[in-house]
């Protein structure tokens, strides 16, 4: 791809943030329209569940090969189509006749965005070659998260009390057909020199393994045992495929021998974690202040905008900090915080008052603006170059699998609560082993950050990269010697060849 001038890379990168905004704003407004999309579609709380997981979930399962089959057929052109699947998903789930329909219509979007954030970052590594100028677009890129979580549930609640939840998905529209056109005028195609080859039973089995485990954790609560036990059965047995195949391949869809670096097997675990405990937290707040306490879908948007102020400030912070001082300070301070914000819900009830309230959800979003930014970073630390991305994309797979599996399981645990008992009245206590749920993924990060940042671990990673380019015959360089940028939103890259830093 030849040179393009200044103006054209900020162009290229301001119609990939397009992308990112809409994927990000789908989630975040979504979540504050549960309520009237219950009551106008008689959807219960596993329905509501399902509403949001079937996009994760689709999402989580096909973000490595939409970003390989990228690099194979070219960048822009799967791009585009991930545009025209999503806006395509967007229109239709705006007509969405019942419960049904939707699910399977977020699904066609989910298929889209899968298209769209891992293709998008591709195409910024490939856009701004000099490391510098590749961390501060990075750095733009993760900001964009960030405003996205601070306007969606704002702008998500003025389009449900002034228009109705359906009016959530038109935002798309114009943004994603702009981006579009842009696309086809503007964005250069590219490819990679040597693309990785499909792997199509890996994919198989990815899908097998996420589904069926959300299926079942979704489903158990309304379920016979039998039923949930055989769907725990065919996640198990196609968790134990991917162990026995995927290191057989040259290829693999997941290369197994990444986990052998405790840092990137660290990031893995932490990214599921957060993001469980965002989806988690997201999911009981907008039930809470809508059903139980009967705001409005903007009033509860307010509510939220603490954490969401949080997100969008700390993000950027813990982006300059794991650039100069390495991912551990943002590590503890997400843990520790994250932790105490589902402590003082679970153990202090704290959501009954309006002062424990705010400092919950203000907490809450201080240690999530300060995880995402050293999630990649940790995961490609010391990877050879040639598999830094290949790395970020797994950690990027990690986060969705994380809010897919948040949703699922303190879903469940909601639901096993409420049973039959009336629904205001037994809100609060069946929420509480949610909370401490959420209180555990905080704890997780905590550790694994404290764990999986000194000395001795940096070390297996250091053998882990060295390992990798023998055994795949050579290679130069290190993830961390020129940066890197994955998939998924709010991805961020690592430290620059010549010190440049990324934020969030």
């Amino acid at each position: 791809m030849s040179e393009l001038s200044p103006r054209r890379r900020m162009l290229v990168l301001a119609i990939c943030c397009m992308s990112l905004l809409i994927v990000s704003l789908d989630v975040t407004v979504l979540n504050v329209a549960l309520p009237s999309m219950e009551k106008d579609l008689g959807a219960s709380v596993a329905g509501m569940q399902w509403a949001l997981d079937a996009y994760t979930l689709v999402l989580a399962s096909l973000l490595m090969l939409a970003g390989s089959t990228a690099d194979r057929i070219g960048r822009r052109r799967v791009f585009k189509t991930g545009l025209v699947l999503f806006t395509l998903g967007s229109v239709l789930c705006s007509l969405a006749p019942n419960l049904d329909s939707l699910i399977v219509f977020r699904m066609i979007q989910a298929i889209g965005g899968s298209m769209l954030n891992p293709v998008a970052m591709s195409i910024i590594t490939n856009t701004f070659t000099d490391p510098r100028e590749r961390a501060r677009a990075i750095g733009v890129w993760g900001g964009v998260v960030g405003i996205s979580m601070a306007a969606g549930p704002i702008v998500g609640g003025l389009l449900v009390d002034s228009v109705g939840w359906r009016s959530i998905f038109w935002l798309n529209l114009p943004v994603g057909l702009v981006a579009l056109l842009l696309t086809w005028r503007f964005v250069p195609e590219s490819r990679a020199p040597k693309a990785r080859r499909p792997d199509p039973v890996g994919q198989v089995l990815v899908i097998a393994l996420l589904g069926s485990l959300t299926y079942a954790i979704i489903e158990a609560p309304n379920s016979p045992v039998t039923h949930t036990l055989a769907f725990g059965a065919v996640a198990l047995a196609a968790l134990l495929g991917l162990l026995y195949y995927e290191p057989r391949r040259t290829e693999p869809l997941i290369d197994l021998r990444f986990f052998r670096s405790v840092p990137f097997s660290g990031a893995t675990v932490v990214a599921v974690s957060a993001f469980a405990a965002l989806s988690g937290f997201l999911f009981l707040s907008t039930l809470y202040l809508q059903n139980v306490r009967g705001l409005s879908a903007l009033h509860a948007g307010l509510w939220m905008l603490p954490m969401a102020v949080m997100c969008f400030v700390c993000a950027p912070i813990s982006g300059r900090l794991v650039g100069s001082r390495g991912p551990r300070f943002s590590l503890l301070t997400a843990g520790v915080t994250m932790t105490a914000s589902g402590v003082l819900f679970a153990g202090f009830d704290g959501e009954t008052s309006n002062v424990t309230l705010v400092i919950g959800y203000f907490l809450f979003g201080l240690g999530f603006g300060f995880v995402n930014a050293p999630i990649t970073n940790t995961a490609v630390s010391g990877m050879p170059r040639a598999q830094a991305g290949v790395a970020a994309a797994i950690a990027s797979t990690s986060r969705q699998t994380g809010g897919t599996l948040g949703v699922a399981v303190i879903g469940a645990a909601l639901a096993s609560g409420i049973g039959s008992g009336p629904y205001k009245e037994v809100f609060a206590a069946a929420a509480r082993p949610g909370w401490w749920i959420i209180a555990g993924c905080g704890l997780s990060v905590l550790v694994l950050g404290a764990v999986t940042t000194g000395g001795w671990a940096r070390r297996t990673a250091e053998r882990t990269a060295e390992r990798l380019k023998i055994e795949d015959g050579g290679g130069s360089g290190s993830a961390a010697g020129e940066g890197s940028g994955g998939s998924g939103g709010g991805e961020t890259g690592v430290r620059g060849a010549a010190g440049a830093r990324t934020s969030m």
